[in-house]
């Protein structure tokens, strides 16, 4: 390679920085950000660019490079922060609207490994007998150690009726397991309702969408209509792994007064320090609410049980939830692509941080475990074939809530009215 191409090349380099540079922008520094000690290690930068471009012993597009460069600079900041090629963007835009093709898994990256947050009900990771907190050692044989979470999605991904293999690790497992699922056409339906006896209503919430408040509204209208009073609810958001922060803000806010905070966000940048409040039109207030979490409890879901059990609005009973209290902005670029960045992190109206703790219940109630592969994927489909009824003799976490509301409602009734003002004498 002459030294005029590689001149060439070093110049389309250093303009590629240039342009990335530019289109970050300087807003979102630090005032006390060195710019001198930046474009030094910027000099560092292209210099390699340059080495490989001339050396390496294949040559490399600088497109390639560049995005390489980009994936490794946001992996280095955590978990959630990553880069998003043209395709991967596109894709990201499906997950908000409830329909993809896939396997119905939730991951995320915990003590850098690749974790189940939740398997959504009704799909092939829910039936195959997936747990929240099981880690994903293997994808289609490929170990997941250092593999960025945006490229694991892309591989489990992928056209309805073909299949994939994953290797589960679970605790109390001796070595990982291997699930072989067949990937299918994931329509996620956010809510799901049904009186569960007379007065006391459930609402199910799957995941944190666009539509989600909306689906809300009509469960609720459901459970209430021709004069029908609800004397409890039951929300539940065990395994409901998040979603759109603005969502839980419209979903929280049907259940709290006028004016009450819901969450409050605090970042670097001044417009990522936001405080979201209720302003329901008609918010429920006349019934009491208990809210079912689990590990699976994520996000979204933290931010719905935190704030109602902060205003004391709802008992939460279950288990600690997952605890992921950070917002990832999701950033557009100019070729098509994309990044996703965690800009802020998110706190309860009492100032709780939700982020690596998760939320605590009120009332602790365990469920019994699953041990094995096999057994769990018995349990699931069995599990998945119950109706309402039925399931809800095998969940104990539900029996409790339907006896917690039941005994609200005895108290509610024997408590002595407040005294009479009486008459005096002139």
């Amino acid at each position: 390679m002459g030294p005029i191409r590689q001149a060439k090349k070093a110049v389309l380099i250093t303009g590629l920085l240039l342009v990335l540079t530019l289109s970050l922008g300087g807003t979102v520094a630090s005032k006390s950000t060195d710019a001198g000690a930046t474009y030094e290690n910027l000099r560092l930068f292209t210099e390699v660019l340059s080495i490989v471009q001339s050396q390496y012993v294949d040559e490399v597009p600088p497109r390639d490079l560049i995005y390489s460069a980009i994936r490794g600079t946001l992996r280095g900041l955590d978990p959630h922060s990553s880069f998003l090629d043209p395709d991967m963007y596109r894709e990201m835009q499906v997950e908000t609207t409830g329909t993809f093709g896939g396997l119905g898994i939730e991951i995320t990256l915990k003590d850098d490994v690749l974790t189940v947050v939740s398997p959504i009900d009704g799909t092939p990771a829910q039936r195959a007998g997936l747990h929240s907190g099981d880690r994903i050692v293997k994808i289609e044989g490929i170990s997941t150690k250092d593999m960025p979470l945006v490229d694991a999605v892309k591989r489990m991904r992928g056209k309805p009726g073909t299949k994939v293999t994953i290797s589960i690790m679970r605790e109390g497992w001796p070595e990982a397991r291997d699930f072989t699922l067949t990937r299918e056409q994931i329509h996620v339906q956010s809510v799901r309702t049904q009186e569960l006896q007379p007065g006391i209503g459930y609402i199910r919430l799957r995941q944190f969408q666009e539509q989600t408040p909306n689906d809300l509204d009509g469960a609720l209208e459901k459970l209430t209509k021709n004069g029908a009073k609800l004397q409890g609810l039951i929300l539940d958001l065990r395994n409901d792994p998040g979603g759109l922060l603005t969502a839980a803000v419209e979903v929280t806010e049907k259940f709290l007064e006028d004016g009450r905070l819901v969450v409050y966000t605090e970042g670097r940048v001044r417009n990522q320090s936001m405080r979201f409040t209720a302003h329901a039109k008609k918010p429920f207030l006349d019934f009491p609410i208990v809210v079912l979490v689990n590990q699976g409890s994520a996000s979204a879901s933290e931010i719905v049980a935190g704030a109602l059990q902060d205003w004391g609005r709802g008992v939460v009973l279950g288990t600690q939830t997952f605890g992921k209290g950070s917002v990832q902005t999701i950033i557009p670029l100019s070729d098509g692509s994309g990044l996703r960045l965690t800009t802020a992190k998110y706190f309860t109206p009492k100032g709780r941080s939700i982020h690596g703790k998760g939320i605590a219940p009120d009332i602790v109630v365990e469920l019994p475990k699953v041990v094995g592969a096999a057994q769990a994927g018995e349990e699931a489909k069995a599990v998945a074939s119950l109706s309402p009824e039925e399931e809800m003799k095998k969940d104990v976490q539900l029996q409790r809530a339907v006896d917690l509301l039941k005994a609200m409602r005895i108290l509610e009734k024997t408590r002595p009215a407040p005294p009479q003002p009486q008459a005096q004498a002139k």
